[in-house]
């Protein structure tokens, strides 16, 4: 018996979703619009993660030796700092490392090689690159090296400059920004959501509305709340899934193209300084697709249906 309601339920929702086209079009673009939110609110916070995490890794201190400093001691000083909590990562450039480099990167300019030749020895001191896992502990980092004042066996200090002050204004402004946009991302996804539930409801009932007058006859004649309802929750449920598929494929399209289009719209050509950025939401969409569909589908049945169950309630009390 409760399976027969049940097919007839669900076969007098989907006649129902056919018979009002132009409504049920209406529904599907509505709920498609929330859901397209969603998914715009997944994709700015994973382009938003993306670029935070870049502009995270370009941060750093670098601490400069003295040309006499001992190899051995400037080691022991980069262990310490490995031994830190808020150490990342730290990276151990030679003087010879360094010189290397430098030849690499000017080595068509001949001037500037002759001149290196001129001065006859290294000029480059060794340096220790630091990485912290959070931009708000370069401070406490930086501090640590000065209060240890590492030194050499005749007492003289192997350090010869920090660069953390040049560097300690974009790091404090870094650790401002990066909670106040974590925390307005989601501010607006709240908003987003109450909102897209809010069209949801008064598209759904206008929906019903056109159908009240069936639901008021099928009172009369002892027909259940569960019976009345039934149809036109499956039919929202329909609406929710007919939008979230449609929602998928443009989010798809989206992350296939959306990262061009956004560098694009800001004035930047695609160029090998935005590698890091090309492709962030396509790699994101396809890494984390089984998650998406289930959010994107989910909300969408949970739109339609829960919108239809309680504007449906209004016209049961007959």
């Amino acid at each position: 018996m409760i399976l027969t309601t049940l097919k007839r339920i669900t076969r007098t929702g989907f006649v129902n979703f056919w018979r009002n086209g132009f409504l049920s079009f209406a529904a599907i673009v509505v709920i498609t619009l929330s859901l397209c939110a969603f998914g715009a609110i997944l994709f700015t916070g994973a382009f938003g993660r993306s670029m935070l995490a870049d502009v995270k890794d370009k941060v750093d201190i670098n601490v400069y030796f003295a040309l006499s400093a001992p190899e051995t001691d400037m080691l022991a000083l980069q262990k310490d700092l490995n031994h830190l909590p808020e150490v990342a990562s730290t990276t151990y450039t030679s003087r010879d490392a360094a010189l290397a480099t430098f030849k690499a990167k000017w080595q068509s300019n001949a001037l500037i090689m002759q001149g290196l030749d001129e001065i006859g020895s290294n000029p480059f001191p060794a340096s220790l690159n630091i990485k912290a896992i959070d931009p708000g502990k370069y401070g406490g980092i930086a501090n640590f090296i000065q209060n240890k004042n590492p030194t050499a066996g005749d007492g003289t200090p192997i350090i010869e400059k920090i660069n953390y002050e040049q560097n300690k204004r974009i790091i404090d402004r870094l650790s401002k920004i990066i909670p106040a946009v974590e925390q307005t991302g989601i501010a607006i996804a709240i908003i987003l959501v109450i909102v897209a539930m809010i069209v949801v409801w008064n598209t759904i009932r206008l929906v019903i509305f056109t159908a009240k007058d069936e639901i008021s006859v099928m009172k009369l004649v002892g027909a259940s709340n569960t019976y009345v309802r039934g149809p036109l929750v499956v039919s929202g449920i329909i609406y929710g899934i007919v939008s979230a598929l449609i929602t998928l494929i443009l989010m798809a399209a989206l992350a296939y193209w959306g990262d061009t289009i956004v560098l694009r719209l800001a004035g930047v050509e695609v160029a090998s300084d935005f590698e890091l950025v090309v492709n962030v939401l396509s790699t994101y969409f396809v890494r984390n697709f089984t998650q998406i569909f289930v959010i994107i589908m989910g909300a969408g049945i949970l739109l339609g249906g829960i919108s239809s169950y309680i504007a449906a309630r209004k016209y049961l009390k007959i």
